[in-house]
Order: C-alpha cells, then structure tokens, then sequence
C-alpha cells in the first residue's frame, strides 16, 4: 500500500492541491547524496516527480524535461487564453459604450 501525504501552495484561494506518494518524497540531503539515482528514477519514469523536503516541507519538485516543457506550454495556452479572454471582454466594453475618458479615471484615482 502506497501511502500518500498532501500538501497544499502557501495560496489556498487557487484550492492547488498536489498528493505525492511516499516514494516521491525526499530531504534535501539525501537527494544531494543520491542525486544519480534520483535522476535516473526520473528519466526511466519509475517515479513522476520527486518533491525535495527542506524542514519538511516541500521546496522543490523534480519532473523530467518532457513533463516541464509539456506543463511550460499549457501554461503559456492557459496565460494566452488569459489575455485573449481579456482584449474580447474589453472590445465589448467599449461597444457597449461601457468606457470613461482617462481623465475620469486619473480623477477617480486621486481620490
């Protein structure tokens, strides 16, 4: 039986949770002394990522180059669909006449 423990980002309003097993678990220390083997548990993905515990508590996660460029471009998708979402919402805006002259604004916040 695998035994999983939970931790959670230092920003609970996003609700981010990631579980790693016991096995995903490491110190610091030893990763530095066992480096070698880490990285091979790594790329032969007997393991998808090992999170290094400094005081027990997670600072790093080590993923292979093919998971971190796969998360690197979701998340530019996510980021770019961000700002698209953003430029529509504000296209709308001013078609619906929702604007005010940026002197409005520097006035509003003056005060």
């Amino acid at each position: 039986m695998v035994q999983y423990t939970q931790y959670f980002t230092e920003d609970y309003k996003d609700n981010i949770m990631v579980s790693y097993g016991a096995n995903e678990l490491i110190s610091s220390s030893d990763f530095a002394k066992k480096f070698g083997s880490y990285l091979l548990q790594i790329k032969e993905n007997s393991v998808e990522k090992l999170a290094i515990l400094k005081n027990n508590k997670v600072e790093a996660v080590l993923v292979s180059k093919k998971d971190y460029e796969a998360m690197s471009e979701a998340l530019k998708k996510v980021e770019a669909d961000k700002i698209i979402t953003s430029i529509k919402t504000g296209l709308d805006d001013v078609k619906k006449g929702h604007t005010k002259p940026i002197s409005t604004l520097w006035n509003e916040l003056d005060n």
